[in-house]
This record gives C-alpha cells, sequence and structure tokens, in this order.
C-alpha cells in the first residue's frame, strides 16, 4: 500500500500548461495551424523536392501519430517539442538533412523475385 503522503503528491502533480483537455486541444490546433501557415515558405526557403500537399500531408500524419494521448501533461510537452521545432525550422537553425528525416520511408520491403535480390546483395 502507498501512504498516504505520497498519494497526495501524487495528485498534486501540476499540469505544465494546459489545465485541462479542451485548452491542450485549443493549444495543439494552434501549432497545427502555424506549421500549415508556414510550410509553403519551408517549401521555398530549405528547396524541399515535395510540393506543399506533400508536406501538408506529411504534417498531418506526423500529428495523426499522437492523436490517442489523453495525458495532458505529455501533451503539453509535445506542443512545447512542436514548438521548439518550427521556431528551428522558420530560423534555419535545422539543415535540410534532419529536415528531410521526416519523409523517410522506414519500411523497406525484402525483394522476392531474382533479380531484385541480386540487386539488393541478397542471394
Amino acid at each position: 500500500m502507498s501512504s498516504p503522503s505520497v498519494v497526495r503528491i501524487t495528485r498534486q502533480a501540476r499540469p505544465i500548461l494546459s489545465s485541462n483537455h479542451a485548452e491542450a486541444r485549443r493549444r495543439v490546433l494552434a501549432l497545427y495551424r502555424a506549421w500549415c501557415r508556414q510550410i509553403p515558405f519551408i517549401v521555398i526557403d530549405y528547396d524541399v523536392p515535395y510540393t506543399r500537399k506533400q508536406c501538408l500531408e506529411k504534417l498531418r500524419s506526423e500529428f495523426l501519430k499522437n492523436k490517442y494521448i489523453t495525458d495532458v501533461r505529455v501533451i503539453d510537452l509535445l506542443i512545447i517539442k512542436g514548438q521548439m521545432e518550427l521556431t528551428e525550422v522558420i530560423s534555419m537553425w535545422k539543415p535540410i538533412g534532419n529536415l528531410l528525416n521526416h519523409f523517410k520511408d522506414t519500411h523497406n520491403p525484402k525483394p522476392k523475385d531474382f533479380l531484385g535480390k541480386f540487386y539488393a546483395g541478397h542471394e
């Protein structure tokens, strides 16, 4: 059993920015809109080999990855990280390689036919 002081301390954990889910949602949507407004400038400034529409789709998929997070403190930390990343991108502090890592395909299927295996260096 936990002591009453431990229970009291865990109940008194304060939120980082948002006090409830509605406020956290408002902050997430504001961050999403800020990224959407900056994407045309990012495509031009970084000379990204993707269209504005592809960048918007990638942005949406990055935000939807975290849609099942319910803890307000975790949401607030993700908002802070997103704001920091946006600031780095706008200020051109982030190299283009780091920016394009978001577009990297992480799943490389194994080749199944003979030529595919040969080109990949498999037997």
